[in-house]
């Protein structure tokens, strides 16, 4: 069995949601696991001392996740176009793994949820895409043989899953973005184990 790391911060939980379906597709490839992570909130005092694990959902990262991963998938809310500060913060402290090239040659792929319809999805996944090619990553999106791309009225674009809360962020995940966020999933694992049988 190999894994595939999702890792996310979510804060109203959308994008945990969307995390949950891209573990289905994942785990829907032979041999393949979905390895659920989170990275904690940051604050102007990032000293406080938070508990060793969340009180509920997925894990905190930690950097062996980064090591023994098969691939990377990678989620946030849309921060003003931008990811969230807990992950960038989180992506900021991989100076190591990127000298030591942990990541180079494994799959990635990234996911968002925005409250708006032009809430800066798309450039909140490509900002995210940018650190992952600095790591060496193969980055994945979705292409256009997934058909409901084109009939989506929610989330869904060709550089990742994403999802449309809207202005109270309460919106569930539409059957379209489930079904894309399954299909990222598994993209990103049929790549994985393709890479490892080719090892």
């Amino acid at each position: 069995m190999a894994d595939i790391l999702i890792l996310y911060f979510s804060r109203s939980g959308n994008v945990a949601a969307l995390a949950r379906q891209i573990a289905r597709g994942v785990e829907d490839v032979p041999g393949m696991t979905a390895r659920l992570r989170t990275v904690p909130p940051v604050a102007p005092q990032t000293q406080i001392a938070l508990p060793p694990e969340p009180a509920a959902g997925s894990p905190y990262v930690d950097r062996r996740d980064l090591a023994e991963c098969a691939g990377l998938v990678l989620g946030s809310p849309t921060r003003f176009g931008n990811m969230a500060s807990p992950l960038k913060y989180f992506l900021d402290s991989t100076g190591a793994e990127w000298a030591s090239g942990t990541l180079i040659g494994k799959p990635a792929a990234v996911f968002t949820s925005t409250s708006s319809p032009h809430g800066g999805q798309e450039s909140t996944l490509l900002s995210m895409l940018i650190p992952l090619l600095h790591h060496g990553m193969l980055i994945l999106g979705l292409p256009y043989s997934e058909h409901r791309l084109t009939t989506t009225d929610g989330g869904g674009t060709p550089y990742g899953a994403s999802h449309l809360a809207g202005p109270d962020g309460k919106r569930p995940l539409s059957e379209d973005e489930k079904h894309l966020a399954r299909a990222l999933g598994k993209r990103v694992a049929v790549l994985a184990a393709q890479l490892q049988l080719a090892r």
